[in-house]
């Protein structure tokens, strides 16, 4: 069996993230990630959490109480954990805007600055930038980016 620290450090690795890095990015104290790893201590429910969270897997994953990262494998088998779900945005429906079919030439021009302008496309475009933005893979690139602005 895989234990906390071992899943922690594989996919801190993985990542290709230095401790203190991985720490930073998590808003933790220097030296927790040393700690979780080695086993002096235990993350928290809340810091579990936010691990589970920034590698996008499940605490189920996370805790080395399943092999698959999704946490599929403990829903298929019918052993289904009493952990808090991770909320996921549900994606409003945009209503797409009409294209107008254009005979080509300079037309095209036209019909692109159109639909750019148009506030159905611009509201479908915000709201799939926002969903993005929400994932945990979007969480982990506004992260990112922060923390390279704060080091400017």
């Amino acid at each position: 069996m895989v234990t906390i620290a071992q899943r922690i450090e594989t996919l801190r690795v993985q990542k290709g993230l230095s401790r203190p890095a991985l720490a930073a990015a998590l808003g933790l104290p220097r030296m927790s990630v040393e700690k979780f790893e080695t086993g002096r201590q235990t993350p928290s429910q809340d810091q579990q959490t936010k691990l589970a969270q920034y590698f996008g897997v499940s605490l189920a994953y996370l805790r080395g109480e399943a092999d698959d990262p999704a946490g599929t494998d403990s829903w298929l088998s019918g052993n289904v954990a009493d952990e808090p779900a991770i909320p996921r945005p549900v994606p409003k429906a945009v209503p797409r805007p009409a294209v107008v079919q254009s005979s080509g030439g300079d037309g095209d021009g036209a019909v692109f600055s159109a639909l750019l302008k148009s506030k159905s496309f611009q509201d479908m475009v915000r709201s799939t930038v926002l969903e993005v933005l929400r994932s945990p893979e979007g969480q982990q690139l506004l992260a990112k980016a922060v923390h390279k602005e704060l080091n400017r």
